[in-house]
């Protein structure tokens, strides 16, 4: 029998055998406390919505008490009379997506589209710095003070991996916005901390160390690698991913099939000479009929170069110190006490313990930077922008511009031959002149 609810009424409710029982009150149509078989009681509204009867939960008693659950259920019933659908609303904000949900289905539909690598550095950033932070939230919920606020904290320690960090997360944002998630993107005008392209490149002298250094390299396989790295200012993916069927030796061809490639196209780049050379020696040594550099195991291609590249540096930059008058004596004296060529470490060990500062040689220098170096030969030999990102593979005409600087050297010797020509005609025109006035 229907009942005016009161707290007195709420408290005194019994308990049904099993299941639950609702007891609605005579003055607010459908407001009604529902009680469970182990006591759990709460308060409930239900109204009709296009002909369909909902059920929506309010509270639990005693948390609110009848006077509060009569109030919103009064203010429930009131949006329902002006055609909303409260229940609805709940399950839709139950079930809006969360930065976590964005995540799943960039690395589900995204990911897949960009290189093995850089979607690995990717999903590495969200699930390092992102997620922990920010997984929780509802993206709707997401705001530009929350973004502002992860980039500050990872800037504190890594200010270029904050940069990258957002960059990440606005693409997310912005597929977000695409899939009709959220209405705009938080992440963008994020204010970047400054950075500064490294400008390092290999010169001609540092080369000639680091080849006398991979000549003598234990890794003649990873070294080989390298020295291809440098031949073709290729990434570094795409040369340990390199198979045979990649390459037309006879025609001098290599072809990069897109999904080897950062800019997911195929890409077509000539080779030269050496290249070719060195492909042949490795081809006519026939470790793997797939691939160029063969793991170890023979079933996959060579995983990485680190260790190879830092023992390249470090003979490199012993065979620099030996060529500098300031150093050798050091290297001198120590192999001396040792009765053996002195390793990288004990060099190092030895200029710490007597407190003299070693140059650092080519030991900053990145496998990354051998794509630099290759490009800055070609731009300080006059090769034009537009070539040197043709034989790169780049995409954007701003991703070359960082060489600009260097193609100035062969503009410079250029005009100075016009300068040269001038000063020449200058002077005849002098001693002309002086010979007019002797007549």
């Amino acid at each position: 029998m229907p009942s005016k609810l009161t707290d007195r009424l709420v408290r005194s409710l019994p308990l049904p055998a099993s299941g639950n029982k609702i007891t609605y009150c005579d003055e607010l149509k459908g407001f009604g406390c529902r009680v469970t078989h182990k006591g759990a009681k709460a308060f409930v509204l239900n109204y009709t919505v296009s002909g369909r009867e909902r059920r929506i939960t309010i509270g639990s008693y005693p948390e609110w008490s009848v006077q509060a659950a009569r109030d919103q259920a009064t203010k429930l019933k009131r949006e329902v009379d002006l055609g909303g659908d409260p229940l609805s609303k709940r399950e839709a904000d139950r079930d809006a997506p969360t930065v976590q949900d964005l995540f799943d289905r960039y690395a589900e539909e995204h990911l897949p589209r960009k290189a093995a690598r850089s979607a690995a550095d990717d999903a590495s950033m969200w699930k390092t710095y992102v997620l922990p932070k920010l997984g929780r939230l509802k993206l709707r919920d997401l705001s530009t003070s929350d973004v502002d606020a992860l980039h500050r904290a990872i800037s504190r320690l890594h200010q270029t991996r904050a940069n990258r960090v957002i960059e990440v997360l606005r693409k997310g944002l912005t597929l977000a916005v695409r899939w009709g998630w959220v209405e705009q993107n938080v992440a963008s005008g994020v204010q970047r901390n400054p950075e500064q392209p490294r400008q390092r490149y290999l010169s001609d002298r540092e080369i000639a160390y680091v080849s006398v250094a991979m000549d003598h390299c234990a890794e003649q396989l990873s070294s080989d690698a390298i020295r291809l790295l440098m031949l073709t200012g290729a990434r570094r993916g795409e040369v340990l991913a390199a198979e045979w069927s990649q390459f037309d030796l006879q025609a001098g061809v290599w072809t990069k099939p897109s999904h080897h490639t950062k800019q997911r196209r195929e890409h077509r780049v000539p080779l030269s000479a050496p290249a070719q050379q060195l492909l042949l020696r490795l081809r006519s040594e026939a470790r793997s009929e797939t691939y160029v550099f063969p793991g170890r195991t023979g079933n996959g291609p060579l995983q990485d170069v680190k260790r190879t590249w830092q023992s390249i540096k470090e003979s490199a930059t012993i065979s620099i110190w030996r060529d500098s008058a300031a150093i050798r004596p050091l290297i001198d004296t120590l192999t001396t006490e040792l009765h053996r060529d002195p390793k990288f470490s004990d060099i190092v060990d030895f200029a710490k313990a007597k407190n003299i500062p070693l140059p650092t040689g080519v030991l900053q220098v990145r496998i990354h930077d051998l794509r630099h170096t290759y490009a800055s030969i070609l731009a300080g030999r006059g090769t034009s922008l537009a070539l040197i990102g043709a034989l790169l593979g780049h995409t954007q005409t701003q991703t070359t511009a960082r060489y600009a600087h260097l193609a100035d050297d062969p503009l410079r010797k250029a005009t100075e031959l016009v300068a040269d020509a001038l000063g020449s005609s200058t002077a005849s025109a002098e001693i002309i002149q002086l010979r007019r006035g002797r007549a």
